[in-house]
């Protein structure tokens, strides 16, 4: 009698292939700061890396297609008076990035299309309301203008970025110690939490109450990540009591026993997890490895199914992912990652082996697009709503550019922002601008008058 032994998958042979050198982004210096965050941020218009820089935060984007060396004077977004800690591009807008940083603020800047021509310091809307470093920002999946930070004074602030306000306050009494990582989940009802307390909570951030709640997930010290997969459970990252890595699903309904838990290795670099809800795998990227490990999520024991690894030579400091309307998929590219190096940014396409280069449905189910499902009005008044869902058989065409309009008369403490989209000078960069144009002015002058004479000498000679 003949038995299956392999598990059937057709994602069983994915494989990364990294881009090619004139492909990548060289010569950009990447932050030092020790801050488990992926430290970039990218969708289909441009990638973002925060970078090292003297006397602030400071972060760099570019245009998808300016690869190869990077300009050593590439002009930055420059308004943070500390390290920028993490950033996040708006889902809803790809010109719309936050950035989280250790001056205590949340900012939100419009970035033009085409990227930068000038340095960028004036943000759109600066959010204050954190007491403490701000490490973590993370947008709502489907309603407008919907933004969640959170610090290291145990605070996560969910912000209406069209008013500047703090909306939802979820303060100490929820979260004891440091928060390590929060994520949404799809329909954006609730929010997954880990804590330097060894807890995972499942909350509803409208209501403030928790609704599951986990102690140790895992035994070991170091930090936990936790995030929303599907079918109403949850995964998570973290360590052993023998400091063996180890990643875990969990039923939220039932969080006495993991469904399933598997050890890893004994690196110390902490995993963090990306989610493809439409294919159910999950990517674990540890900070300071050179691989990148994928499990595929299942309905049926034992639930999560290592599929592979990608491994390179060089160690990662941080990693961006791409959303899936941004993915070739004339190439059955199913995940795309932006891997940084100390001095590089370096795309790595995942990708399943097929012979035909016309489009699969099997690898391609309708995906969460550009347009957001709810209001923030809508969304505070307590509605919930799933992704709006677009088709990539003809391929993804991003929608014109929308300007974030930001309502400041309702919060006057905002009105520094600047008054127009970003991406135009200030007043005083523009008044700078006049008096350099009046000088070289003058200067035309006095050199036609030179001019002017030296041809009356020679005519006279």
């Amino acid at each position: 009698m003949s038995r299956q032994v392999v598990r059937s998958s057709k994602f069983r042979h994915v494989f990364g292939q990294p881009a090619k050198a004139d492909q990548c982004y060289e010569d950009v210096r990447v932050s030092q700061t020790t801050w488990d965050s992926g430290f970039c941020a990218v969708n289909p218009k441009f990638v973002a890396l925060i970078c090292e820089a003297s006397g602030g935060g400071a972060f760099l984007v570019l245009p998808l297609s300016k690869t190869g060396r990077v300009d050593k004077n590439v002009p930055m977004v420059c308004g943070h008076t500390a390290p920028v800690l993490d950033i996040a591009w708006c889902p809803h807008n790809d010109n719309v990035i936050a950035s989280g940083s250790e001056d205590c603020t949340v900012m939100v800047w419009e970035i033009p299309d085409g990227g930068l021509v000038v340095p960028l310091r004036e943000p759109v809307v600066t959010l204050e309301g954190h007491t403490k470093r701000v490490g973590i920002v993370a947008w709502h999946p489907t309603a407008q203008n919907v933004l969640l930070s959170a610090g290291c004074d145990n605070v996560i602030l969910v912000w209406d970025v069209g008013t500047g306000a703090a909306v939802l306050t979820l303060g100490p009494d929820v979260h004891p110690d440091t928060i390590y990582s929060v994520d949404w989940s799809r329909d954006g009802g609730l929010i997954c939490t880990s804590c330097r307390d060894k807890r995972v909570r499942i909350i509803e951030p409208r209501k403030g109450t928790i609704v599951a709640e986990k102690d140790r997930p895992h035994e070991g010290t170091r930090p936990v990540h936790a995030v929303f997969v599907s079918e109403g459970k949850i995964l998570t990252t973290g360590f052993s009591r023998m400091s063996e890595r180890q990643v875990a699903l969990w039923d939220t309904k039932h969080l006495e026993e993991p469904l399933s838990l598997q050890e890893l290795d004994t690196s110390s670099g902490v995993l963090l997890p990306f989610f493809d809800p439409d294919t159910n795998i999950v990517y674990l990227c540890g900070k300071g490895d050179s691989s990148i490990r994928y499990f595929e999520i299942t309905s049926e024991a034992p639930f999560l199914h290592y599929l592979s690894m990608f491994s390179s030579k060089e160690s990662q400091r941080g990693m961006g992912y791409m959303p899936k309307r941004g993915l070739e998929v004339n190439k059955c590219e199913i995940a795309r990652f932006y891997k940084l190096h100390e001095r590089k940014c370096e795309p790595i396409a995942m990708t399943v082996p097929r012979k035909s280069d016309l489009f699969q449905e099997d690898l391609y189910p309708p995906t969460a697009g550009p347009d957001p499902a709810l209001t923030a009005e809508e969304w505070l008044g307590g509605r919930d709503a799933g992704p709006l869902l677009i088709s990539l058989k003809d391929g993804y065409v991003p929608p014109k550019s929308r300007e974030l309009r930001v309502n400041r008369g309702l919060d006057s403490s905002r009105r520094k922002a600047a008054p127009e989209a970003s991406g135009t000078p200030s007043a005083d960069a523009m008044s700078r601008l006049e008096e350099e144009m009046r000088k070289l002015q003058v200067t035309v002058q006095e050199l036609q008058k030179r001019l002017d004479r030296l041809e009356e000498a020679v005519q006279a000679k």
